[in-house]
């Protein structure tokens, strides 16, 4: 038990070591001394929302205030995915650690392998990891996830894969029905066939208006279950389970 308890505690170092002691590049810190410009002023009012800890020097990439998980709703896909037995999830498109950040803090998971091929997103999420208090349970890995998957890449090994894919930014409000083929780069069908190389138990965090039967389609054979989940009585987006994660 020691032998372990020590090298934790050497893992957990050596990430805060890669940690960058300011905000990198392309990174701002926005008060009400120091406002965001208006594309983001609304996701801004939100903050607190996004993460409870803003105000404890919470780091977002300018996408990453698009991106983000919300807070409640990160906690509530956790419940629902981690415990017997899934105890280690694999994040893709981890971003700055708004959903890895959640499922660290749950009593069940023993380890999240969080994967982004932005650097910048990266430092965030670890800085964010450390504020949250959950950096030791948490391994970043920078790079293309699926050229990772490609390669059989030992530190993907996961009980669980979760997958929030960019969605294009703000602009997907525009369609009354989300068509998954127009996730770019990767459409919803590659998304599933890349996940069930991990693990046949997956969640898929997708837009609101995304179409159940495209989804149903695209997870042929399987028992799916799909659940919105609301900020302030209003959908923020559907969630997708399959394999041991689908409840139903």
């Amino acid at each position: 038990m020691a032998r372990a308890w020590t090298r934790d505690k050497e893992q957990t170092s050596s990430a805060e070591e890669q940690i960058p002691e300011t905000p990198p590049d392309g990174v701002e810190i926005y008060t009400d001394d120091n406002p965001p410009p208006r594309s983001i002023y609304n996701y801004w009012c939100q903050r607190y929302s996004l993460f409870t800890r803003y105000d404890e020097d919470v780091w977002i990439t300018q996408n990453g205030w698009f991106e983000v998980t919300p807070e409640k709703v990160a906690r509530k896909i956790a419940d629902h995915v981690l415990g017997s037995p899934v105890e280690t999830i694999l994040d893709v498109f981890c971003g700055i650690g708004g959903n890895a950040i959640q499922f660290a803090l749950s009593t069940s998971c023993k380890r999240v392998i969080a994967v982004d091929k932005d650097q910048t997103a990266i430092d965030c999420a670890r800085h964010n990891a450390r504020i949250y208090g959950v950096l030791d349970k948490i391994e970043f890995v920078v790079g293309d996830v699926f050229q990772l998957i490609e390669k059989q890449d030992p530190r993907l090994a996961a009980d669980a894969v979760f997958m929030s894919p960019p969605w294009g930014g703000p602009s997907y409000r525009g369609f009354g029905v989300f068509n998954l083929d127009t996730l770019k780069p990767y459409s919803g069908a590659y998304l599933v066939e890349q996940a069930q190389k991990i693990s046949p138990n997956f969640a898929l965090y997708l837009p609101r208006t995304s179409d159940l039967n495209q989804i149903a389609k695209i997870v042929p054979g399987r028992r799916i279950q799909a659940i919105h989940y609301c900020v302030r009585q209003r959908s923020k987006t559907l969630t997708v389970y399959a394999g041991c994660l689908s409840k139903v």
